[in-house]
């Protein structure tokens, strides 16, 4: 059975720079984190991890990202990373709820 972990990668130093494509340095940033922790010689990062880093635009990335890491390979030289937590996008009714201190006011 292959081998399976999760990595919390914090991605706060995006935002230490510029606007401009922080999306782009945060998934270069959650590449190099694996890499290095992991001691792999390649890596496959899962389209689920760059849809969510690039869910709120490209210069709003998320501080955060939970990973899954998988081995491919018996040796553990290839490993595939996929969101940890999968993103459900909330329903619009509750998304346009008025929150609680607006509703007491006449």
């Amino acid at each position: 059975m292959p081998e399976e972990k999760i990595y919390v990668i914090n991605l706060g130093r995006v935002y230490w720079s510029g606007r401009e494509r922080r999306a782009a340095r945060a998934m270069r940033m959650v590449k190099e984190y694996l890499l290095r922790h992991t001691k792999a010689e390649r890596l496959i990062i899962d389209e689920s991890v760059n849809e969510y880093i690039y869910s709120q635009s490209f210069d709003k990335p998320p501080r955060r990202v939970a990973v899954r890491v998988v081995q491919v390979d018996d040796e553990g030289k290839v490993l595939k990373a996929a969101l940890a937590v999968p993103v459900e996008e909330a329903p619009a009714e509750k998304r346009m709820e008025a929150s609680p201190a607006e509703e007491g006011q006449p």
